[in-house]
């Protein structure tokens, strides 16, 4: 009897370690193999996000266009920042920086960094003129996804992992 309940104790635990270990690597696998690769311009990657919609091959090209002028767009307004960053950081640098100046390179950071958020709008809306309806709902769908940073749940978030 002994060596029964033993048994059959040993059995429930390997079944509940397995049910276990089965659910987290799911949940691992969902999350880092089903989720695509985040968009650019936040990942440096060269996949974009069009691709993930089985465009037709002339919609790839018309998307493949609108990417390569975003993506120019885009790389003149960083070097904008970057340099504007620069100077900011040479006149904190000084021994008594002018706090006029100081506010000027950030307003002048600030503006360019609202430029760069109207080309992502105004990026995504052109793209979605490109898409027909099922295509428009997914992107979204990967726009969201990738302001998550890929990520649908954690397994062992406090929701449930759903």
């Amino acid at each position: 009897m002994k060596r029964q309940t033993l048994t059959a104790i040993l059995i429930l635990s390997l079944a509940v370690n397995v049910a276990t270990l089965a659910t987290v690597g799911y949940h691992y696998w969902r999350n880092t193999c089903l989720t695509p690769a985040a968009p650019c311009p936040l990942n440096p990657s060269d996949r974009h996000l069009y691709e993930s919609l089985g465009l037709s091959s002339e919609q790839t090209a018309r998307m493949a266009a609108l990417a390569q002028s975003f993506h120019r767009r885009l790389g003149e307004l960083d070097s904008a920042v970057e340099a504007k960053r620069n100077l900011l950081i040479d006149l904190l640098g000084e021994e008594s920086p002018d706090p006029a100046k100081t506010e000027a390179i950030r307003k002048e950071i600030a503006g360019l960094q609202d430029e760069i958020q109207k080309a992502v709008i105004l990026h995504i809306a052109e793209a979605k003129k490109v898409m027909n309806a099922d295509q428009q709902r997914r992107f979204i769908e990967l726009l969201r996804l990738s302001s998550n940073n890929g990520r649908v749940n954690s397994p062992l978030s406090m929701n449930g992992g759903n």
